[in-house]
């Protein structure tokens, strides 16, 4: 018996693919549209993963940017550091290019899950470079006028808008704002920085910039995208840290020795996060 069934099985299996192999050979506007259809997401899903390829490289090197922008506190001479982060993000830019030209003539919101990770990062290192060599927040605006780009035989080039054969990709405000949150992180590190080397300036400077960017995140409130939300979080967790590291400065910084004071704030920044943890 189950020797019979297992053979009838096997034929109507074989029958089966006959009439897909028929189907598929056969001349119906039915088959002939979805075979449209098919070809049409095979190349939508091939897009969406070289544009998933091209934020993984923007990630990268924005970190590597934001990695070496952190070194401008050991140096005596932060122009070579600030100059060789600027050529590696202009290197980001030409893979930002690169989305653009994939994205001309699409649906970008179709496509926005695929490179938001990696233009956020971007976002993040640009703010962090501009804040570093002007002491301010680079506006959303000016962070687009350099994702111009002109396509040529060779490949692309950031080129003036009024140039031929331009192509352009705009920062959505969402990303803009997580690439900024971001970027509290990085200003936390920085004051940390600042403090082992003695620079007791920059941490006053860092609270009051950190607490301006907290107060215009409190104005978006729950009008914001999601992700804002929850990374308000931690925004709050490093404006709290510079604070209790100026706290430090300005209540013991004279009686501790200033090689030691990062040691003392590394022990509160822990103290702190403990607490955060069992609550």
């Amino acid at each position: 018996f189950c020797m019979v069934s297992g053979e009838g099985w096997s034929r109507r299996n074989a029958e089966a693919a006959q009439e897909r192999d028929a189907l598929a050979n056969s001349s119906s506007p039915v088959i002939a549209a979805f075979k449209v259809f098919q070809q049409e997401l095979d190349t939508r899903h091939d897009k969406y993963e070289r544009l998933v390829k091209i934020s993984r490289d923007i990630t990268i090197e924005s970190k590597r940017s934001i990695f070496l922008l952190h070194r401008v506190t050991n140096i005596p001479d932060p122009e070579v550091v600030l100059n060789e982060a600027e050529s590696k993000l202009d290197g980001v830019r030409q893979k930002i290019g690169q989305i653009a030209e994939e994205l001309r003539g699409e649906d970008i919101y179709q496509f926005h899950r695929a490179f938001t990770p990696g233009i956020q990062e971007y976002v993040e290192a640009i703010t962090f470079l501009h804040y570093i060599r002007h002491r301010s927040l680079i506006s959303l605006e000016e962070i687009n006028a350099k994702l111009v780009f002109m396509k040529t035989g060779n490949g692309l080039a950031e080129a003036p808008p009024s140039s031929a054969h331009v192509l352009t990709f705009q920062v959505m405000p969402a990303d803009y704002l997580l690439g900024v949150a971001d970027l509290t992180g990085e200003l936390m590190r920085l004051c940390i920085g600042s403090v082992g080397n003695g620079d007791i300036d920059t941490p006053f400077q860092l609270s009051q910039f950190l607490r301006q960017i907290h107060d215009g995140f409190s104005y978006i409130g729950n009008t914001g995208p999601y992700e804002v939300s929850k990374k308000l979080h931690t925004l709050r967790q490093s404006l709290g840290k510079v604070e209790d590291a100026c706290y430090t400065l300005r209540v013991r910084g004279s009686e501790i020795p200033k090689h030691m004071l990062a040691d003392v704030f590394c022990t509160r920044t822990t103290h702190m996060d403990t607490e955060e943890g069992v609550v």
